[in-house]
């Protein structure tokens, strides 16, 4: 790659113009974007209705005499303020981690001396010194080389690193993109794996790729889960509709009745029976408990929300190295000259025929390499040791020389031979284009090989090809053409499929997800990776053509296609929104630099949390700490068993507030003392609060969790089937209730004792209604009684506390209460078994009310 007749080294940039250039454009790093002021964040987020509610229902605790309800909702609004606050400076963290990314200093030449300086302090124009294993510090034109190869992976998605040519003339005005061989520029953020060589900056902080990067992210917004803005919506119609009934029925009550401090009592009972406090509660509780299950599943959900919206994603987008495919090449295939191939497998003889290409091929590589290509010619010659594949430690072997990779010539040749021994093999590999004109095919056998290798080439494997040669002069020619090279073969290397992807693959489109793939490839290797992914055929979609169509025909086109080929970063952004703007939910999973803006503007992100960079990982919701793709599954499952169960909980919620609320409403219509008074419902909420949070939680998965489609993302939390289900559990419950309270009073038993009868049956119907609203499977949740323990554990409390407070004297009295006789018992018992052999009846009939 260098190049003989190049001028003198040049000098670089003075000092003083280096500092002249630094006060222009600003340091080599990363702006800082828009910053909030904390007191503006938690302004913010105090703003929130659904925290509001938190807070005026706990101050109405207070009021009350209730501290304990009121600590607790105060807690959880402190909780749910830090949560938000956190999450408002994800995007702060991530802008942070994407500026610290690259070296923190920099090789440069300035005034003719090579000079080590902070890599924020390189400016336009400086001379940029690469050596194996520096992380470029800015975006620039190759002025020498030798040998240069760059790992772009954080850029393009491409797992092989690319080889780097010097540029030769006046530099053009644009910069090149990123991808593919022979190109003349080199990005920041990428990784000389091998060579050296000389770069003139041309862009530095956020005119370099990765700041245009990271300027994107930065303008990005967090979109609020779906789930939150439905939680959201149900709690303020809950507030309005229950604060306004409260006030209206405590003024008709003082009206009508003639007492101000009886009309307070029933609008605070009121008030209390239908704040649906445990809403926010539920959500929050929910998420928190989730993401505690997914850490044992080795995910870790950043965002508590995140979870469920996976659950409800319609679309997953992936990246292919190092998601799909396990990020490092192995060799699938030796092919001989006439058509014979070999797939090594470990544990299987490797054949004679095929030893002769494979250490040919090993030869051609260094002792000690880094190119992921020749270290799987390395891992060869490990895997097959009884076929002495590996000549690079024979007595007396030694490398003659290495002829390097040429811009008109790819292909590499190494000369071996022994001390003292003019005869000399020499092994080379390289394009097979290149080896072709190595070897001065015939025509007949040049078409041959380039229709193996299109054959290779559709089962998305790279291909290289291998030749030898014999020299018997002392001195070796200055090219390698002057060799006399015979084609050996051809080598197919792929990186492949981690053995989780296929499985995962599977059940994600069983549960109704389509699976994109989106990655830098070629549009063979990647529709080759696609098919042995698992991923459904669809069409393929290359960056190029991308470019040429405006975002309303991406969004019209973007159903059919299954694989997005040679796509770059500002590419994939224009994918995820593409699909947001056609109604899908989407998931986007990514580990690199090129993964963070449609990370962030996924509905979710999902992260990898060891090869990840911490860029993706700042961007994601989701982070899959082993990097396994199978866990995806696993959190997908758990999204949608969370959506369930918070549908559950807020059915139960609705059918329970509508007895309480009727029978603090009766004494009204009828003229009777208070049957529930503030004392009673704050009982009540005793039991509702750990149901709707703990036990409700904990309840298993449906039987066709996952052979369900993804729910229609506009279809509401509560939807008309699951209110009407509701209703009518809590109408049934109140109409026995109201009932068994009517006879109570008729029947001469006396007031204090017809209610507590009517609170014991209350209390029996509210657990009726938990086993009715277990299961979305009619009739099976009496059956599952065992599989939830949390459930059991509170309801073996619930039985202490019933048994306390309706038998034992003492206790009784504290609260108000007579005790309850046998008569009393059985009138309640009577109440709840009838509420359950009609809900048993009806449940089938509401079956939609539960998945749609």
């Amino acid at each position: 790659m260098s190049d003989p007749a190049a001028a003198a080294r040049p000098t670089g940039l003075s000092h003083a113009e280096a500092a002249l250039r630094l006060a222009q454009d600003g340091p080599n790093e990363l702006p800082a974007g828009r910053r909030l002021a904390l007191g503006a964040i938690v302004l913010d987020v105090l703003s929130e209705p659904m925290l509001l509610l938190l807070l005026a229902a706990g101050v109405i605790y207070l009021v009350l005499g209730e501290p304990r309800d009121a600590v607790v909702l105060m807690v959880f609004a402190g909780l749910t303020t830090g949560i938000a606050v956190v999450q408002e400076l994800r995007s702060e963290r991530a802008i942070e981690a994407l500026r610290e990314f690259a070296m923190p200093h920099a090789a440069v030449i300035r005034e003719g001396e090579r000079v080590v300086i902070p890599s924020r302090e390189v400016v336009r124009g400086d001379l940029l010194v690469m050596g194996e294993g520096a992380r470029l510090t800015a975006d620039g034109w190759l002025l020498e080389g030798q040998g240069l190869s760059i790992d772009e992976a954080l850029l393009t998605g491409e797992s092989v690193p690319v080889g780097k040519t010097v540029l030769h003339g006046p530099m053009p005005s644009t910069a090149p993109l990123p991808g593919g061989e022979g190109l003349s520029y080199a990005w920041a953020g990428t990784m000389a794996v091998r060579g050296s060589g000389l770069m003139q900056v041309a862009a530095t902080g956020a005119a370099t790729r990765i700041g245009e990067i990271g300027l994107s992210l930065a303008r990005l917004e967090n979109e609020p889960p779906r789930l939150v803005v439905q939680t959201r919506r149900l709690v303020r119609w809950f507030a309005v509709i229950g604060l306004g009934v409260s006030v209206l029925a405590g003024t008709l009550f003082a009206l009508l009745r003639g007492g101000w401090l009886d009309g307070a009592l029933v609008g605070i009972a009121l008030a209390m029976s239908m704040l649906p406090e445990e809403l926010p509660i539920v959500l929050a509780l929910f998420m928190t408990m989730g993401a505690l299950r997914m850490a044992g599943a080795r995910v870790l959900a950043r965002r508590g929300a995140a979870i469920e919206t996976l659950g409800a994603a319609s679309v997953l987008c992936t990246d292919k190295t190092g998601t799909l495919t396990q990020n490092r090449m192995e060799i699938a295939e030796l092919r001989l000259p006439g058509g014979q191939s070999f797939e090594p497998v470990a544990g299987v003889s490797f054949p004679e025929a095929f030893r002769t290409l494979a250490s040919r091929g090993i030869l051609a590589c260094p002792r000690e390499p880094s190119d992921p290509m020749e270290l799987a010619f390395h891992g060869l010659a490990k895997a097959h040791p009884a076929a002495a594949l590996d000549a690079h430690h024979q007595d007396g072997w030694a490398l003659h020389r290495h002829y390097e990779l040429r811009p008109d010539l790819l292909a590499i040749s190494q000369v071996w031979g022994t001390n003292g021994e003019a005869a000399r093999l020499i092994a080379a590999k390289g394009a097979p284009e290149a080896i072709a004109e190595l070897c001065s095919l015939p025509d007949d056998q040049r078409a041959a090989m380039e229709a193996q290798v299109a054959a290779m080439a559709e089962r998305g494997l790279r291909v290289l090809g291998v030749a030898e040669a014999r020299w018997g002069e002392a001195a070796l020619p200055e090219s390698q053409r002057h060799f006399a090279f015979a084609f050996v073969g051809l080598v197919g290397l792929a990186d492949p499929v981690r053995p989780s992807v296929p499985p995962a693959v599977d059940a994600l489109q069983q549960a109704g997800l389509r699976v994109v793939m989106i990655t830098g490839d070629y549009p063979a290797t990647a529709a080759a990776i696609a098919a042995q992914a698992g991923i459904a055929a669809g069409e393929v979609m290359t960056g190029e053509e991308l470019a040429r169509i405006d975002d309303d025909e991406l969004a019209r086109r973007v159903g059919a296609v299954a694989v997005f080929a040679r796509a770059m970063p500002e590419h994939k952004l224009r994918i995820v929104r593409a699909l947001k703007a056609a109604g899908e939910v989407v998931a986007m999973i990514g580990d690199g630099v090129n993964d963070a803006p449609s990370l962030k503007a996924a509905h979710i992100g999902v992260a990898m949390g060891q090869r990840g960079t911490d860029v993706a990982r700042e961007a994601a919701g989701i982070v899959l700490l082993d990097d396994d793709f199978g866990s995806i599954v696993a959190a997908l499952r758990l999204g949608r068993r969370i959506y369930d169960n918070v549908r559950k909980a807020i059915g139960f919620i609705i059918a329970v507030h509508v007895p309480i609320a009727g029978l603090a409403l009766l004494p009204l219509l009828t003229g009777w003392p208070l049957i529930l008074g503030p004392v009673q419902i704050a009982l009540l909420e005793l039991v509702i609060d750990p149901v709707c949070t703990l036990a409700f939680e904990a309840e298993a998965e449906e039987d066709d969790l996952m052979r369900r489609p993804p729910r229609d993302p506009d279809s509401a939390l509560v939807s008309p089937a699951l209110l009407g289900w509701s209703l009518l559990q809590g109408g049934a419950a109140l109409a026995l209730l109201t009932g068994l309270a009517v006879a109570a009073n008729l029947s001469g038993m006396g007031a204090d004792l017809a209610r507590a009868t009517t609170f014991a049956a209350l209390v029996a119907a509210l657990v009726v209604l938990i086993f009715a609203n277990r299961s979305f499977a009619a009739g099976r949740g009496a059956g599952r009684a065992g599989r939830n323990a949390a459930l059991a554990v509170i309801l073996g409390v619930v039985g202490l506390l019933c048994a306390g407070l309706f038998l034992v004297p003492p206790v009784a009295a504290l609260f108000g209460l007579p005790v309850l006789d046998a008569r009393a018992l059985g009138a309640a018992g009577l109440a709840a078994a009838l509420l359950y052999a009609v809900l048993r009846l009806a449940k089938p009939r509401f079956r939609s009310a539960f998945t749609r």
